[in-house]
């Protein structure tokens, strides 16, 4: 008798600390009264909503299950039940939850907007549309059908529509939980970086410390031209959560695009705790790069191997790996990098003009300059590949095609040492040439 008291202490307890918002405390009591009675349904109901505080969806949901094997029928914890099924992405058996929901209680308007977000997330958009009609009728000012329906439209690129929707939701509830993200990064994809801010700052004003808003913030502002506000959000990501592995790469690729390859090194290096998905590819790739950056072509060449994966590889970590291997050398493999490149995107001046690299160092001029005029063709601007066309007009003898390609490049880039150098040598050698061709007529002249 007396367990069964304490039982009931106990829940009433995990009751007062879930009010509190203490969720861990409450789990615990929870648990424990469900240790002395595990065949009470609603404390099993209460275990899953707890566990959903604290974002343990699974564990909600086997809760939730549980529940219901002792007291079929609850439409509420059926509901919760599916929702956490659909977060687990297991939407067929959440479909089939929802729909028995509706059969049952035709009239219960969250089973029809449950749906809308699983058929916005599978895709079937139509479907999707039939289910917001259906709970339209039922409840035309519910905000999560506004906000499921505007996420279907924004995946069908129907952008003005999917913002109707989202503004609509902020006219029911001006407190709905990331609809004013959604709506900046709708008006980001428009260009309209102003609007995109303030709707951005209005979340994170509601939400100070969101680490996903403020690294939105960190890209519009990259996006805006203002790489030193950027960093600053990157660095205020990082003082509230180190292990937000994004920040770290973020505020790494930054600084080595300011030349600062060893500090970049050592938040990449903060980055490989916690990354995951493409994520690490495209670490690996900019780590590479700064070992590239600092000489360290050994280390350069470990990281991006790593990074090119065969099924899908990286353009950009596939032109690093290819200049890692010139550094080392390796004349062949850089080829075969900058030519897998130019199979994924044959108008990649930089590629074309990379291997025409390697093929001069190969002696392969006429190649080369092919490859030279490709990447002119595609960045008419590109001085390097101007001056890599120069050596293999004069390679190959053809001196007006060099003269006329010196003369375009330094009407480019008229202050370019480089070019004047070049300028000087072009008429030595073909001064040389000359006298070469006259002692050789002469020659020939006197055998005769």
């Amino acid at each position: 008798m007396n367990e069964w008291f304490e039982a009931e202490q106990r829940v009433e307890r995990a009751q007062q600390l879930s009010e509190s918002h203490c969720w861990e405390e409450a789990l615990a009591e929870i648990e424990a009264a469900l240790e002395i009675n595990p065949h009470n349904a609603s404390w099993h109901a209460h275990r899953g909503y707890i566990l959903d505080e604290l974002d343990r969806c699974a564990e909600a949901a086997e809760a939730y299950e549980r529940s219901l094997e002792l007291e079929p029928g609850d439409r509420e914890i059926s509901l919760a039940y599916g929702a956490d099924l659909a977060k687990l992405r297991k939407y067929t058996q959440a479909l089939s939850i929802f729909a028995e929901l509706s059969r049952q209680y035709p009239d219960f308007e969250p089973a029809y907007c449950q749906r809308v977000a699983i058929y916005a997330d599978l895709g079937r958009h139509d479907q999707a549309e039939e289910m917001f009609y259906l709970a339209q009728e039922l409840d035309p000012e519910c905000p999560h059908c506004f906000f499921n329906i505007g996420n279907s439209l924004a995946q069908r690129g129907q952008t003005d529509r999917a913002l109707y929707c989202w503004e609509r939701v902020l006219n029911i509830d001006p407190e709905y939980p990331g609809v004013r993200q959604c709506i900046a990064l709708a008006y980001r994809a428009q260009g309209k970086l102003l609007e995109a801010h303030e709707y951005l700052l209005a979340e994170l004003r509601d939400d100070p410390g969101n680490s996903d808003i403020l690294f939105d913030l960190a890209e519009l502002a990259l996006e805006s031209g203002r790489p030193a506000a950027a960093a600053a959000k990157l660095a205020q990501i990082i003082e509230l959560d180190p292990s937000y592995w994004q920040a770290h790469l973020g505020l790494g690729k930054l600084l080595l695009e300011r030349g600062e390859a060893a500090k970049a090194i050592e938040h990449f290096r903060l980055a490989e705790a916690s990354v995951d998905g493409d994520g690490e590819k495209e670490l690996r790739a900019r780590m590479g790069e700064a070992y590239l950056r600092l000489g360290d072509y050994d280390q350069a060449r470990h990281c991006l191997e790593a990074a090119v994966d065969e099924k899908s590889p990286s353009v950009s970590a596939l032109m690093v790996l290819g200049n890692c291997y010139l550094a080392l050398g390796k004349v062949d493999r850089a080829e075969e990098c900058f030519r897998r490149v130019l199979a994924l995107e044959n108008s990649h001046a930089f590629a074309h003009h990379n291997l025409a690299v390697c093929l001069f160092q190969s002696g392969n001029y006429k190649a080369g300059l092919n490859h030279c005029l490709e990447s002119l063709r595609h960045k008419p601007d590109y001085g390097l590949a101007m001056q890599k066309a120069v050596i293999a007009y004069v390679r190959l003898g053809q001196w007006g095609e060099g003269r006329r390609m010196l003369k375009k490049a330094l009407k480019n880039q008229p202050d370019s040492r480089v070019l004047r150098r070049l300028w000087r040598w072009w008429w030595v050698y073909r001064f040389n040439h000359l006298i070469g061709s006259l002692i050789s007529h002469l020659c020939k002249a006197r055998v005769v």
